[in-house]
Order: C-alpha cells, then sequence, then structure tokens
C-alpha cells in the first residue's frame, strides 16, 4: 500500500502523485463550495456575506490544525525513506497523542472565544449572530478535522494519495444531502451549512481510520511502539508547529485585511466571500502539488538522495507555471459566469456583485505563478526538515497583507484589497526561494558523500537532518 518516491523520474512520480491528491481536494473544497452555493443562493447575500466574514478567523484555526497534521507526517515520510519502519510506527502514535490533546484545547479556547474574535474584527452587525452560528460550529468540529488530515497525511506519506479521495467522494455526496436537509427542510439557516461540514469529515476521517487499521500492516505499532515518547513528541512537535503557525501568522494578515472589508460593507464583503470560494477551488492544484513535495523531499531526504531535491523542485514548478496560464485565461473569460455560482439571480445589487467578484478572482489569478512557488518550495522546505523557515515566510505574507488592509485599503478601496493576496505570495516568494537553494546547500555539505556512505550509516544510525535532528 506504500508508494516510493525516490526512484524513477521525478515528474512522472509528481505528476501520479498530484493527480489523487487533487481529486482528494477538490472534493474537500466541495463542502465549501456546496455551502456557499447553498447559503448564496437560498438564504440571500447577506446570509453569504456572514458565512464570507469567517473566513480569515476560519482558516486561522483550521489552517492551524491542517498545518500540524501536515507536520506530524514528515517525519513519518523521512523514517519510511530510510527504511526505519519501527520509529515510523512510534512517529505515527505519538502523533495521533499530540492530535487528541491539540484538538481539545483548541476546541475548548476557540469556542469560548469566537464571539469576542468577531467583535474585534468589526463583522457588520447584520450579519453578526449568522456569522457567529456558523464559526462556532465549525470550531465545534475541530476533532474531526484533525482526524481526517492526519490520517490522510500518514497515508500521503506512505506514497498512497489515491485512498484519501474515495472517502471524501463519500463525504461530498453526504455534505449535499445534509446541506439540503438542514437548511431546507430543518430550516437550520447557515448553521445548518456548518453542522453538515462537519459531519461530512467525521465520516471521511473514519472510514480512513478503518481502512488503515485493515490495509496498512506496515502501521500494526507493538506495545513498546505505542508507548508514548518524550523525545518523539519533541521532534513531532518541531516539525509540526512552526507549520500550524505558519498558516496561522499568514491567518492573522487575512483576518487584518477582513476587518478593512468589512468597513467597506456587506456588498463587498459578500463579493470577496464568493471570489474566495472561487479562488480556494482554483488553488486546489497548488495545495496538491504542495502536499506531494512535502511527502517527495521526505521520502528523498530520508534516503540521502539529495539530487533528486532540486529535480522535484524544478519539475513541480513548471507544473504550476502551466497551470498558472491556463487558469489565468479561464477567469478572463468565465469569471462572471463562475461569480453567478455563488448569487442569487435575484439580488437588487446582483450586477455589482458580479462585477466586483469578477474583479477580484481576475486579479488573483494574474498572479497565480507567484502562489505556485509559495507552495511548491515552502512544501519542499519542510519536507527536507526545515520547517522553521514556514514561520517566516507567514511573517512576510502576514506583513503584507497586513499593510495593504492598514494603509492601502482605506484610501483605494476595494481594488487594493484586490491586490493584497498578490503582494503576500510575491513577498515570501523573495524569502522562500533562495532558502531552498540554501536548504539543499545545506544538506549537500552534510552529507557529501550521498547517497552510499550515507545508506551504510544508516545501517548503525538514524540519519537526522533540519528541524527533525
Amino acid at each position: 500500500m506504500t508508494k516510493d518516491l525516490t526512484r524513477g523520474n521525478p515528474m512522472g512520480l509528481l505528476v501520479s502523485f498530484t493527480l489523487p491528491t487533487l481529486l482528494g481536494m477538490l472534493f474537500q473544497q466541495v463542502y465549501n463550495l456546496v455551502d456557499t452555493m447553498i447559503v448564496g443562493k437560498l438564504l440571500g447575500a447577506k446570509a453569504l456575506a456572514a458565512v464570507g466574514a469567517t473566513g480569515s478567523i476560519n482558516f486561522f484555526v483550521i489552517g492551524f490544525c491542517m498545518g500540524v497534521c501536515s507536520g506530524f507526517a514528515i517525519p513519518v515520510a523521512q523514517r519510511l525513506g530510510a527504511g526505519e519502519h519501527g520509529k515510523m510506527r512510534r512517529y505515527v502514535c505519538n502523533a495521533a497523542y499530540l492530535s487528541a490533546l491539540f484538538a481539545l484545547v483548541l476546541t475548548v479556547a476557540t469556542g469560548l472565544g469566537c464571539r469576542g474574535i468577531l467583535t474585534l474584527m468589526r463583522t457588520p452587525e447584520d450579519i453578526f449572530a449568522d456569522s457567529y452560528a456558523y464559526i462556532f460550529v465549525i470550531f465545534m468540529g475541530i476533532p474531526t478535522t484533525f482526524l481526517y488530515n492526519l490520517l490522510a497525511g500518514i497515508m500521503r506519506s506512505l506514497g498512497d494519495s489515491k485512498t484519501p479521495v474515495y472517502f471524501l467522494a463519500l463525504s461530498s455526496g453526504l455534505n449535499i444531502v445534509l446541506d439540503f436537509t438542514l437548511i431546507l427542510y430543518a430550516h437550520a439557516g447557515v448553521a445548518g451549512a456548518a453542522i453538515a461540514t462537519v459531519i461530512s469529515q467525521g465520516v471521511s476521517g473514519l472510514a480512513c481510520l478503518l481502512y488503515m487499521r485493515k490495509k496498512f500492516p506496515i502501521l500494526h505499532a507493538s506495545p513498546a511502539e505505542r508507548r508514548l515518547d518524550g523525545h518523539t513528541c519533541k521532534v513531532l512537535c518541531t516539525m509540526g508547529i512552526p507549520m500550524g503557525l505558519q498558516y496561522s501568522i499568514t491567518a492573522i494578515g487575512s483576518i487584518v485585511l477582513q476587518s478593512a472589508v468589512n468597513t467597506l460593507g456587506s456588498t463587498y464583503v459578500a463579493a470577496v466571500a464568493a471570489g474566495s470560494k472561487l479562488f480556494q477551488l482554483l488553488a486546489c492544484p497548488y495545495d496538491a502539488m504542495g502536499a506531494a513535495m512535502a511527502t517527495y523531499c521526505g521520502q528523498n531526504v530520508g534516503a540521502c538522495k539529495l539530487d533528486r531535491l532540486g529535480q522535484g523542485v524544478r519539475a513541480c514548478s513548471l507544473l504550476g507555471l502551466g497551470y498558472a496560464v491556463l487558469a489565468f485565461a479561464a477567469m478572463l473569460l468565465l469569471a462572471p459566469q463562475c461569480a453567478m455560482l455563488f448569487l442569487d439571480p435575484k439580488e437588487p445589487q446582483l450586477e455589482l456583485l458580479v462585477g466586483l467578484t469578477s474583479q477580484y478572482i481576475r486579479t488573483l489569478t494574474a498572479f497565480f505563478f507567484p502562489l505556485a512557488l509559495v507552495n511548491i518550495v515552502r512544501f519542499s522546505i519542510q519536507g527536507m526538515g526545515y520547517s522553521v523557515f514556514a514561520i517566516l515566510a507567514g511573517v512576510l505574507e502576514m506583513g503584507a497583507r497586513t499593510g495593504v488592509g492598514c494603509l492601502l485599503v482605506p484610501v483605494f478601496g476595494y481594488t487594493a484589497a484586490c491586490f493584497a493576496s498578490p503582494a503576500a505570495w510575491i513577498c515570501a516568494d523573495l524569502f522562500l526561494v533562495p532558502a531552498c537553494v540554501a536548504c539543499i546547500a545545506r544538506l549537500r555539505k552534510l552529507y557529501p558523500n550521498q547517497p552510499e556512505q550515507i545508506q551504510q550509516a544508516q545501517q548503525s544510525r538514524p540519519v537526522r537532518v533540519g528541524a527533525g535532528q
């Protein structure tokens, strides 16, 4: 059930690994898209704005959860590449313990604090109640977020990028059924959409767990491997927490920007909400490429095949460039039609909403190649073991979005808000690209005789690299 990414043509391996991962992420985005489409068309623009107003705080918390899970999976990929299956199982078990702890703490903290956060973000009064109802339910579902993302990350680290897709397809269908049931028949409003998302993600997580117990004998741990281990937890936290913080730090800039957009009124909030959902769908290939590069680099570092790192980054960057051109061309032609997926044709300000949403998504797709580099290079660095660099990149993104939100949106309005994310991506790339080159150079300096001598050394001691030393 595992897949070796340390042998073969990097381009072919990355394409074959990325496509199933992309399909899975598309199914995951179906959750959000269906919520947004149903909310916008059945409950109106104000309800859509209410969900959109929670987007940045949602990313702040849920992004941290996803980043932590991605970081926990990196040592698993490295130990698989090194052929150390016992240590790999120890990492898996301790990652489960840490995830349960993080889920408990975050669920309690966010449940108590989300009302105050929405107030600090200056959420408009006419959508405040719906915003709170939606985000509170999402935060109560944090354990399901950890369950699915940890198990999916472990399976991808083992080279299986297909299986999570099957369960997400099943839960996507369930999500659609629950959306209509809870909103149309139970009259649960925006909270119903959130409940549907949480239940569906929980189902996909439980399905992954049952499948892994049956189909991955390599993960069947002995009592000694299941024991809580301080050193193992330290390594996992060294990998996972910086990746989670990278998402959260980035989200701080998004929160500041969202607060600035909120001052423009609920019409502009609704346009950003619709454009953001469309952006999340269009950006899925880059998320999939990032996940592929984390596993690819993790396995090859574990196997000490350092020559393949640069080859993989270059190959994936070419894929990212090709997709960037296609996405921008598509939005030049189809942005208004795509905007209508989220808007009610009876909206009194429909023409304005369509125009604002189209402007937003066209601006973002024009800068898709910088976004491609952010995902590809950042996850490559993390897969090499230098996850602390993710925090620095996140600080740059945060600074760019905060600067635009505080300084430019009050002066230039909505147009400035459209350019906030592109500015953040470019700032991050100015750091990440040289950092990636430096990381590969450092690994070559540490292990100049790879792979032969390093593979011999692995027989007597584990290879330690990057943040996982």
